[in-house]
């Protein structure tokens, strides 16, 4: 019987990795560092910056409140990623949920954010190796960059999360390093520096400097530096045992968020005032650094950067060739994406890879048009898929309760009162995006790709129940 268009999927169909040509050559340790250096990215080293420069020391507070609802959406997810483990993540869940227009819409949308972030972090990369060895041509490090990871990413999975493991691993020793000395600095025990006190968090203007205007600006800013944690649900279907890689992420997440941004935010805003023009032009994580005095402590960072930046770049194409697997193997995306050879979809690396490629050269050719373009429309997906993930939640918790209540190994926390106020949230944010008028162009570049994409999937929906 074909599925007509209102009523739902089957609620405990077999899982998509079940009998999946996909290997399962992730281990718990790749999973594990997946997942802590999922939250370690270039946004949170350099995009802090404006964040803090707009917010002033309430950027705490910002980080604070975004990360709750972060924590939110990844409770959610994982609940449903346990339930039921699947290559397309959230996309499926909104699928077997919403109905395939849902999964559609949010799977393509989030396969457009991660290439163009591909763009994104390869220009960045070039961008730091340039500085250290002027007269190369920044097109030969993209190249480099982009010729890697693909290569990694057409490899067995093992690759992928062997490259993930170290990266992350340098991450979070960097990170954790610059925790522990500008902790004992704020407490004035580092030699050399004296406690500053609560001089520079109400000192320099108060807490608000900018009012709650900037502290709007400040959430939409921290909002963005989260993106990039919902792959460790896609990496998890890969994995040697999905359920508990999953359950084991996502229970990380509070204090990871809690220690790496909040902590962060809070130890720079201390030791540094807000308004310091090297926050936003060497960033404050140099910032803080060179105020220290860490020898060479820029130079630091940009390695730190380099490695965030190459680490995005590897994650962003396993997980666009993973989301368009899935969609091609729900029906919903070109065929010939499909196929899989040595348990990777490696014709989906390619086209994920190839249009992140095309994307640079937009951004050499059309750098106010066509690339532009594209980075308004990415701007609030992030926003759009924790929506869907919040609504595909309410409805496949009900069904799980009634028909498989064993899958529940990890459960949303005070459901659904949190749900509500996540999904409250989600708008929320997407109505400040509309005050502020950069953030608006991206609201209406995004809310088109939305629209677009939710027709062409319904059209697809409505071929296939007339069939």
């Amino acid at each position: 019987m074909s599925r007509t268009l209102t009523s739902p999927p089957p609620p405990v169909e077999s899982t998509p990795q079940q009998g999946s040509p996909l290997s399962n050559g992730l281990k718990q340790r790749h999973l594990s560092m997946i997942a802590l250096g999922g939250v370690i990215g270039a946004g949170l080293f350099v995009g802090s910056g404006a964040g803090i420069a707009a917010a002033g020391p309430s950027i705490v507070l910002a980080y604070a409140v975004s990360g709750l609802l972060v924590m939110f959406v990844m409770r959610m997810l994982g609940e449903m990623s346990a339930a039921n483990p699947a290559s397309g993540s959230f996309s499926v869940h909104a699928d077997r949920a919403i109905g395939p227009w849902a999964g559609f819409t949010a799977g393509w949308m989030f396969w457009t954010l991660l290439v163009v972030g591909v763009a994104i972090e390869a220009i960045g990369a070039a961008h730091i190796v340039q500085g250290w060895l002027p007269g190369t041509p920044s097109w030969l490090w993209v190249l480099l960059f982009m010729a890697l990871f693909c290569g990694t990413n057409l490899g067995a999975v093992a690759h992928f999360g062997e490259f993930e493991f170290w990266f992350a691993t340098l991450k979070i020793g960097a990170i954790g390093l610059f925790l522990i000395l500008s902790t004992l600095a704020v407490l004035g025990v580092l030699p050399g520096t004296d406690s500053p006190g609560a001089a520079h968090l109400t000192g320099d203007g108060g807490f608000l400097p900018t009012g709650v205007d900037g502290l709007l600006i400040g959430l939409l800013a921290s909002l963005a530096a989260y993106g990039g944690l919902e792959t460790v649900t896609i990496a998890a279907a890969e994995s040697e045992d999905p359920v508990r890689g999953v359950a084991k992420a996502v229970r990380t997440t509070m204090w990871r968020i809690g220690i790496v941004y909040v902590g962060s935010m809070l130890v720079i805003v201390t030791l540094i005032p807000w308004n310091d023009k090297s926050v936003t032009e060497n960033g404050p994580y140099a910032a803080v650094l060179d105020r220290l005095g860490v020898p060479g402590g820029g130079q630091i960072m940009n390695v730190v950067v380099l490695i965030a930046l190459l680490s995005a770049m590897n994650a962003n194409i396993y997980g666009a060739s993973r989301m368009a697997y899935s969609l091609v193997a729900r029906g919903q995306g070109p065929k010939a994406l499909g196929r899989v050879s040595g348990g990777v979809p490696r014709r989906a690396v390619l086209a994920s890879s190839a249009f992140g490629f095309v994307a640079v050269l937009l951004s050499y050719w059309y750098p106010t048009t066509v690339f532009a373009w594209l980075l308004n429309m990415v701007g609030g997906v992030v926003l759009v898929v924790w929506g869907f993930i919040a609504v595909s939640q309410l409805r496949l918790r009900r069904r799980l309760e009634r028909e498989a209540p064993e899958r529940l190994t990890v459960r949303m926390w005070g459901f659904p009162y949190l749900t509500w106020v996540t999904l409250a949230g989600v708008v929320g944010a997407l109505a400040l995006m509309a005050l502020d008028a950069d953030t608006r162009v991206q609201l209406y570049f995004t809310g088109g790709l939305a629209v677009a994409l939710a027709a062409v999937g319904y059209a697809r929906q409505r071929a296939a129940a007339a069939h």
